[in-house]
């Protein structure tokens, strides 16, 4: 019995599409052990949901769907999207993890989130549901970022994977290696396909106007590194390993799909002819950004990271201009007080002449 699928409601967008009046969309993220996706859904959608499982399963779900309001709106109110948003996830939980199977076995729970039947064409249909939610979430600011994130991991996948094939490969253990290889080969497919999601996404963003030029500059670069990054990943897949006991007569066998050591090196640790320096000095070492990119890759790092220590330098520019302007309010703020000091001990000196003069007459009468 395969596992619940993982399901958050990590952020919310407006949405105007179809409609000539706004609304609000949920973006649904669910986390399969084989894949993850996102799905968006409106109110309207889980109140039909919640109507389906009542007839199809017979029952109250486990946690109570969050109310209508008829006299407020989540477009207008932050505070009450975000408690609709907490209520809706809390709803999907409390039937995902119920020990009672009769919800999550309904075709109503499984079309509202794409999730695969056991028949084929059902099978199908759900796999061309499940690519058009990814490709319209990509189409919003913050599932785009959940779907980069997403991106990550399994490029991420991909180097434990080769990693493994080549420790596999150098303790002679070919099964192992077939099956790190194919597992690499995988996670490399499905971070080709998220990136092209990424690339479509970022041009509706680009037409739609929702995120600014420079964020839309950073995202690209983001999917630009995580481009090179996994062709790096491609060419080093591509390659077979060689352990040290049969390398020599892999040579002598002319394979030429069989990585050279140089090579390897090359791909794993990111080395170049000659070693990459700064300032002409000695090779800067390797981590783990660096280590999987080329000369390009890294000269496109630096500027990411140059770009982002000006971002922090403006932001520390603008909080040494406020701790001024602070220091300027404060002095002015003394000088006043000091004024009103001066004015009070010539108050004082004042009175005290009178009170003087007072005890002087006093005393002559």
């Amino acid at each position: 019995m395969a596992p619940p699928p993982e399901i958050a409601i990590p952020s919310t967008s407006i949405s105007d599409e179809g409609s000539g009046k706004p609304y609000t969309l949920y973006n649904i993220t669910l986390r399969l052990p084989l894949r993850s996706y996102v799905v968006q859904k409106r109110y309207s959608d889980f109140n039909n949901l919640h109507q389906a499982l009542l007839q199809q399963a017979g029952a109250e779900p486990p946690q109570p769907l969050p109310k209508k309001y008829w006299l407020k709106s989540t477009v207008t109110s932050p505070d009450l999207t975000r408690d609709r948003q907490v209520g809706l996830e809390r709803y999907l939980k409390a039937i995902a993890e119920a020990p009672e199977r009769q919800w999550r076995d309904t075709s109503a729970w499984r079309a509202f989130l794409n999730l695969p039947n056991s028949s084929t064409t059902n099978s199908a249909a759900s796999a061309g549901g499940r690519a058009a939610n990814v490709a319209s979430g990509a189409a919003d600011p913050a599932a785009w970022l959940e779907l980069h994130k997403e991106l990550k991991q399994h490029l991420h996948d991909a180097r434990i994977a080769l990693s493994k094939r080549d420790g596999a490969a150098d303790s002679g253990n070919m099964t192992a290696v077939a099956e790190a290889a194919a597992s690499a080969r995988k996670s490399i497919v499905r971070g080709g396909t998220l990136i092209v999601r990424l690339a479509e996404g970022l041009r509706k963003l680009q037409e739609s106007g929702r995120i600014g030029d420079g964020e839309l500059r950073r995202r690209r670069d983001l999917v630009s590194t995580a481009k090179m990054e996994r062709e790096g990943l491609d060419k080093l897949a591509n390659s077979m390993p060689t352990s040290a006991g049969n390398s020599s007569s892999s040579a002598r066998g002319g394979g030429s799909l069989a990585a050279s050591s140089p090579e390897k090196a090359k791909l794993l640790n990111g080395a170049r002819p000659g070693g990459r320096r700064l300032g002409g000095g000695a090779p800067a070492s390797e981590t783990d950004k660096t280590r999987e990119l080329d000369n390009q890759g890294v000269l496109l790092l630096q500027k990411q990271e140059m770009e982002t220590q000006d971002l922090q330098l403006d932001q520390l520019t603008a909080i040494i201009r406020r701790q001024k302007e602070m220091g300027l309010q404060i002095n002015e703020e003394v000088e006043r007080q000091t004024q009103m000091l001066d004015v009070l001990d010539e108050d004082e000196a004042r009175v005290r002449g009178k009170l003087g003069v007072a005890n002087k007459r006093i005393q002559k009468m």
